[in-house]
């Protein structure tokens, strides 16, 4: 598609929308460097852990580390449809989305490297419900846009990509991550590091939240494929976390398997109300709700 003019050269561009205000951040406080990250005392309590904790933290990083791998593998497309849907400001904050998974996926194999120190086989904690999200939808809705940039498509593939691997699958493991840490009061760098992707993920979860919104006030019909996404892959998600717990005879760290199952329903439910009420709202009214939103929140 040619370019027929830009915002640069002729209305400038929109600094007051929610995409540029939380480019701002990112620019703020989203440029840390995961080789940065010290690591001195997580090498140290590294062995200090249980082996059912230790095996717990493996196999939860080992889901981190191969889930934000692939999403820097697979986010391309949204990128390129977002860039085609003639929102510069969407396009622009969504540069830092790339770059800060990439970074992601530098942390989580740093960790691996110089605390774990092991890489080797660690897709054997990649069990069937973690492989039909990971390994086939993500990619799935992904790439589908290559050939489909349609609303549909694109509320398919960030449906799945911001509020269910983001919004619900990742905000439950940092849950689990930060019960784990701090109750042990270990593994400093990593819970330092855990924190600022976190961080980085609130933005992205924002965007997300706001594309949809912008696309379902346009078009309330599109409610439908929300719905049918979210649905199936709330399925997928407890499963996830069902299949993580039923290799333990006790829950790791002393913490049943329901705060996580409950906790994950909270997301999904907060993430859907969220939306459900802009079908019913202007563009403008999207814009300003969402400005206040991300305005009061230091992520």
């Amino acid at each position: 598609m040619n370019h027929t003019g830009f915002a640069s050269t002729t209305r400038g561009l929109r600094r007051g929308s929610p995409p540029m205000i939380l480019f701002e951040k990112a620019k703020r406080i989203g440029i840390w460097n995961p080789s940065d990250i010290d690591f001195t005392q997580d090498i140290k309590d590294w062995p200090r852990f249980s082996d059912i904790e230790r095996d717990a933290v493996l196999r939860l990083t080992s889901l981190f580390a191969a889930g934000e791998e692939a999403v820097t593998l697979d986010l391309l497309p949204l990128m390129q449809a977002i860039a085609r849907t003639g929102q510069p400001e969407e396009a622009i904050y969504m540069t830092s989305f790339l770059w800060e998974e990439a970074k992601h996926t530098d942390f989580f194999s740093r960790f691996l490297s110089e605390v774990v120190v092991d890489h080797d086989g660690l897709e054997r904690y990649h069990l069937p419900c973690y492989r039909s999200l990971f390994y086939d939808a993500l990619p799935s809705a992904l790439n589908a846009l290559t050939d489909d940039p349609s609303p549909r498509a694109l509320v398919r593939a960030s449906t799945t990509y911001n509020l269910v691997v983001e919004g619900i699958v990742a905000e439950t493991g940092y849950h689990a991550y930060f019960i784990a840490l701090d109750q042990k009061g270990m593994l400093p760098g990593t819970r330092g590091a855990i924190s600022k992707i976190k961080q980085d993920e609130a933005r992205h979860i924002a965007f997300g939240i706001y594309l949809l919104s912008r696309l379902l006030s346009s078009d309330p019909a599109l409610w439908d494929v929300v719905q049918e996404t979210m649905n199936d892959l709330l399925q997928v998600t407890m499963g996830m976390i069902h299949e993580m717990f039923e290799q333990y005879e006790t829950p790791p760290f002393g913490v049943p398997e329901t705060e996580f199952q409950e906790f994950a329903m909270r997301q999904f439910e907060k993430r859907l109300t969220r939306l459900d009420r802009a079908r019913t709202m202007s563009f403008a009214d999207v814009e300003a709700f969402t400005r206040h939103v991300i305005e009061d929140d230091d992520a």
